[in-house]
């Protein structure tokens, strides 16, 4: 597991069979251990075996398995110790899912590469990329979250719910059970604040103050 302090650092614990501990090593830390030794990191996910990280500079950095491309450094190599992706200082948000990473920049471009098997990386394909590609051309993302199940969802900033990706129990939330590669809007609400995607589901909250559920 992978957690951030409030002084800005980032400890992990746990197996590190792929380098997923960002610690240089594949050592298994039964205890944490802190993941180099800036105060600068601002929000981190982790999926299966490996993690994504922004820092308060807007930069991305990435670490652990990459099998499928899921760092997006443009190879399939694992990395221990923290990486950066690309030079770029303009990374919001980033959300990680079985093999894929997902990212919306500051200018609400949303960007995702890894493994895409189920259309979970939105660009109308299910052809997996090591390097970001791009999702559509619109600049109105505001969030973004995966599930565990390679079921995403986007929020934009006009409060629309869009999700793509597996879809087996329903978990996009469109009345079926159809597998999505591109973004498709879930009802027509435009009150959605954020929502977050898990195995074969999903939970979203409205600007209401409701909690909905599905999958």
């Amino acid at each position: 597991s992978v957690l951030k302090k409030t002084n800005g650092t980032i400890w992990t614990v746990g197996r590190g069979s792929v380098g997923q501990l960002g610690t240089g090593t594949t050592a298994t830390q039964t205890s944490p251990v802190q993941v180099g030794a800036l105060t600068t990191w601002s929000k981190v996910r982790s999926a299966a075996y490996f993690c994504a990280a922004t820092k308060t500079d807007g930069t991305l950095w990435v670490w652990g398995n990459n099998a499928s491309g899921q760092l997006g450094d443009g190879t399939t190599v694992n990395k221990s110790s923290p990486i950066q992706v690309g030079a770029l200082t303009d990374w919001l948000q980033v959300s990680t899912t079985y093999g894929a990473t997902i990212a919306i920049k500051t200018n609400g471009t949303l960007w995702s590469w890894g493994y895409n098997n189920a259309g979970q990386l939105g660009d109308g394909t299910t052809t997996s990329r090591s390097s970001p590609v791009q999702v559509g051309a619109l600049t109105d993302w505001a969030n973004v979250s995966a599930g565990a199940g390679d079921n995403v969802y986007g929020v934009k900033t006009n409060g629309t719910l869009w999700s793509w990706g597996a879809n087996w129990s329903g978990p996009l939330g469109l009345g079926d059970s159809v597998y999505r590669s591109s973004p498709t809007q879930v009802g027509a609400l435009t009150t959605w604040t954020v929502v977050n995607g898990y195995n074969k589901w999903a939970a979203g909250v409205t600007t209401d103050g409701k909690l909905w559920t599905w999958g």
